[in-house]
């Protein structure tokens, strides 16, 4: 039927051929035959020294009513890297669902309709078969104590720092709707058996409905090629990698998820953060410029205080107008400033001064404007160029650039405490106050507990050594009076003084 989904059964393979024709012969009539989809098999052998491809072409030959693919790797590309292959040929084929079984049979396809229709119906993108949503029938099934705790172990401090509920990470049995590999950049994850982790973190930042069905732990005698500890120190170091990503410290292609807009500016109020500085010191029913509005979330956030909003961006979103008294749209390095009105209480340069060209000359320009008024504050935040894990990176010689945070790709200055301080000295500002901003932890962390917990922590390290444990920096600035502002008020200063020009 036309209307048809359409199913690829991707078995990955090395050294099987003890198993393959087996795990072929196992898999049910119903998946071949099923009313809701038509279903493929492809088999990808990696390289094996042993008789898997003969194996499988001689079951082909006896099943020529059966719909079945063999290819084999020119050279072995691990168990990610198989993958790989899988999946882009299930997305260039025009599948629509992909799920991954195993060619010693460790995973019973007996299980694949289950697997399979829950991302027909529309119930998930992902299907996960799990041992470990009863978890004493994975000891029945022959798993080793070992594996069985180490399996546990490792899944609850992956879950505890991904925010998420998993029963298992580590099973190799999975369903994907093709779709869900559109929206991510598998193709840099691990070629090693690491890449199970990766793709669920993605799976998660990405926000893809996942399913976990029971499945049945089989453990026979096929070879295992995992090496554990190496196992282990991978996935709990990518998985705190990705984390570290989020928090804009470090860039890994695999954790970029260009096609979300969301995720190249976001509002971080209610934790200690540029925005909740800002907001914090400014009062209510004063007029606040706003240079560099972004989406104009932070508009929204301060008329919501009683503030009134003049808003400078290059590009003006609908909600920066509808939050704002006053819109100017353009650069905001050539602002004719006498275009704004006068009674400006806070001047807001929130994280835009690292991606101007000549911040000297802006700041030397906000002061020639109001340097002759009294009781305005400028308030400057923007990311710490020393913070210790960029100096941490350094030391092992990594300083990569990436979408946002510290190291943006757009940047075009970078600053420590102690230059920011120098720039504003020289530029002519009274720094009021100084302050430490720890990461944005409630963004990279789900765990609301956990990413508190880490808050605590970075704003104690902050009380210790502000320029190495920062993750942005704050100043409350006011202009000084410029030296024609000084010459102004020293005629008006004498009655009856004309002076001369």
């Amino acid at each position: 039927m036309a209307d048809k989904k359409r199913v690829l059964i991707f078995i990955v393979s090395y050294n099987a051929e003890n198993f393959i024709q087996k795990v072929l012969a196992r898999i049910p009539n119903e998946v071949w035959n099923n009313e809701a989809y038509s279903a493929e098999v492809l088999v990808i052998d990696d390289q094996s020294t042993d008789d898997t491809v003969p194996q499988t072409l001689e079951y082909i030959g006896q099943h020529p009513e059966n719909k079945i693919t063999v290819l084999s790797n020119p050279q072995n590309l691990g168990y990610g890297g198989n993958q790989k292959l899988g999946y882009h040929y299930a997305l260039n084929h025009g599948f629509d669902v992909v799920v991954l079984l195993h060619g010693d049979g460790q995973y019973a396809p007996e299980l694949l309709d289950e697997m399979i229709c829950p991302i027909i119906q529309d119930e998930a993108d992902v299907t996960f078969g799990s041992r470990m949503i009863h978890k004493q029938d994975a000891l029945k099934g022959g798993m080793p104590l070992y594996k069985w705790l180490g399996n546990q172990f490792l899944t609850f401090l992956q879950n505890r720092m991904l925010g998420s509920h998993l029963a298992e990470f580590h099973t190799g049995y999975r369903a994907y709707s093709t779709q869900v590999f559109r929206d991510i950049r598998f193709e840099y994850n691990s070629n090693y058996y690491d890449f199970d982790t990766d793709i669920i973190i993605q799976m998660l930042d990405t926000g893809q409905r996942i399913k976990e069905i029971p499945i049945p732990t089989y453990y026979g005698d096929e070879i295992s090629y995992v090496n554990g500890l190496l196992y282990a120190f991978k996935i709990i170091a990518t998985t705190i990698r990705s984390r570290i990503v989020k928090l804009n410290v470090l860039y890994d292609l695999r954790f970029d998820y260009s096609f979300n807009p969301n995720e190249f500016y976001s509002l971080k109020l209610g934790y200690p953060s540029s925005h909740q500085y800002a907001l914090d010191r400014v009062k209510d029913g004063s007029t606040i410029l706003d240079l560099g509005s972004g989406p104009g979330y932070m508009a929204e956030a301060l008329a919501s205080h009683g503030a009134k909003v003049i808003s400078v961006d290059q590009r003006i979103t609908v909600l920066t107008r509808q939050h704002s008294i006053q819109t100017v749209e353009g650069n905001i390095e050539t602002l004719d400033f006498s275009q704004l009105d006068r009674e400006i209480s806070t001047v807001l340069l929130l994280d835009i001064i690292e991606h101007l060209s000549n911040p000297e000359e802006f700041l030397l320009q906000i002061r020639s404007y109001f340097g002759d008024l009294e009781n305005v504050n400028i308030i400057l935040t923007t990311g710490n160029i020393g913070f210790f894990l960029v100096r941490f990176g350094l030391l092992f010689g990594n300083f990569n650039y990436g979408k946002k945070g510290i190291l943006d790709k757009d940047h075009k200055r970078l600053f420590t405490f102690q230059s920011m301080k120098r720039l504003l000295n020289a530029t002519g500002y009274q720094i009021r106050d100084i302050h430490g901003i720890p990461a944005p932890f409630p963004n990279a962390v789900s765990s609301r507990w956990l990413s508190g917990l880490l808050l605590k922590l970075n704003q104690l390290l902050i009380f210790f050594s502000r320029p190495l444990f920062s993750y942005q920096m704050a100043f409350t600035v006011s202009p000084l009076p410029t030296i024609n502002h000084l010459l102004d008020r020293a005629k008006q200063a004498v009655p009856g003084s004309t002076g001369q020009d």
